[in-house]
């Protein structure tokens, strides 16, 4: 096991805890930061990964032009953080709660909102809010067909909204597919996402509107960008990664700054363990390409082949011996996004020594 998740596991003052190591996480924001100066591309980070004001203030110290987020609350979290420059990558649907509360918003901040459509681009209108039309480049989950994206744009800017640009999420970069290598997939959502942007940009300068933003996003496909049209990007697990990053190849492990910190509670055969870091912890999702509920590097070969609540039941390979009662292992989730949101606190670690302890403070900010 990479001896910085070694560590961090070891200096969490109980389990189960999510902790960062800190100098991993710097190394990740510095490294992002620096592929947005030199590829010439705005960087705006999506802070769903980490809800977290003291990662946001060192990404934008870093950089950054701004934040996504997918909720006005957690604009309005950030917002409260001082935070100048938002945009909800999400077609929002007003209600009259959520009109006074983006208003409000608007009035001491940039915001911009994704629209797919008219009948939610209406209830934009009024609230101070500027617009990017969402373009589906082949995740098929929301988002118009780029060469659609004009027609949009000006039925918005004739309601008197201002239209920034468009966006999308090449999402499908990390869709398993059967005989296709994970880089493979990545590469293809790159391509895919550069397609699509390339031409709602030309279907917005045929409707007469000049497309200022052009905004690609994932962690996954953020290196594999082509010079071209794209000039800003939105990746958010990069400051984390995570068990998906890891085995779609997007990072190595000794890139991972978060793990979740459980104790051995139980050993009921010589080839399992259990640990107290459980769904709770963890979070539940399955990992496209590759088998269990999270990464436990201390045990390569290993698999958590069981999750309840309270319980990460570890299957051992061959001729692996198990930890005792009460040892501390780190579980790597498989996404890490959902994971931060069922924390109250990161407990972040620096060489081995708990240093802090920074609140997830949009947790729970679904709205």
């Amino acid at each position: 096991m990479p001896s910085h998740l070694t560590a961090a596991a070891q200096a969490a003052p109980t389990t189960p805890a999510l902790v960062v190591d800190v100098d991993t996480l710097d190394r990740n924001i510095g490294r992002m930061a620096e592929a947005a100066r030199a590829g010439g591309f705005a960087l705006r980070p999506h802070a769903k990964t980490h809800k977290c004001p003291q990662i946001a203030e060192k990404q934008l110290t870093a950089g950054a032009v701004g934040l996504t987020v997918a909720t006005i609350g957690e604009a309005e979290v950030f917002a409260a953080g001082r935070v100048t420059d938002l945009f909800i990558a999400y077609p929002l649907w007003l209600d009259e709660g959520k009109q006074r509360r983006l208003a409000k918003l608007a009035a001491g901040a940039r915001v911009q909102v994704g629209v797919d459509s008219i009948e939610s681009a209406r209830r934009i209108v009024g609230t101070g809010a500027s617009v990017l039309i969402e373009i589906d480049s082949g995740h098929h989950r929301t988002g118009v067909q780029p060469t659609d994206a004009g027609a949009l744009a000006r039925e918005a800017a004739e309601l008197g909204l201002t239209v920034d640009g468009v966006f999308t999420f090449p999402g499908h970069g990390m869709a398993h597919a059967e005989d296709v290598t994970p880089t493979e997939v990545r590469m293809r959502a790159a391509r895919d996402q550069e397609a699509a942007l390339v031409a709602a940009a030309a279907s917005l300068r045929g409707a007469g509107i000049e497309p200022v933003i052009v905004s690609g996003g994932s962690t996954p496909t953020a290196a594999l960008r082509e010079d071209g049209q794209i000039n800003e990007l939105r990746p958010g697990v990069y400051v984390f990664n995570d068990a998906m990053q890891v085995a779609l190849g997007s990072c190595g492990v000794e890139d991972v700054a978060l793990a979740a910190a459980g104790t051995v509670v139980s050993v009921p055969a010589a080839d399992r363990f259990v640990l107290d870091s459980g769904s709770k912890v963890l979070g539940a999702d399955p990992n496209a390409w590759s088998p269990g509920y999270g990464l436990v590097p201390e045990y390569p070969g290993s698999k958590v082949v069981q999750l309840s609540e309270h319980h990460a039941v570890v299957q051992l390979p061959e001729r692996v011996t198990a930890p005792r009662l009460g040892d501390r292992v780190a579980i790597v989730p498989n996404h890490v996004c959902n994971a931060v949101n069922l924390a109250a606190e990161l407990v972040v670690v620096q060489q081995g020594t708990h240093m802090d302890s920074w609140p997830v403070a949009a947790r729970g900010a679904n709205a």
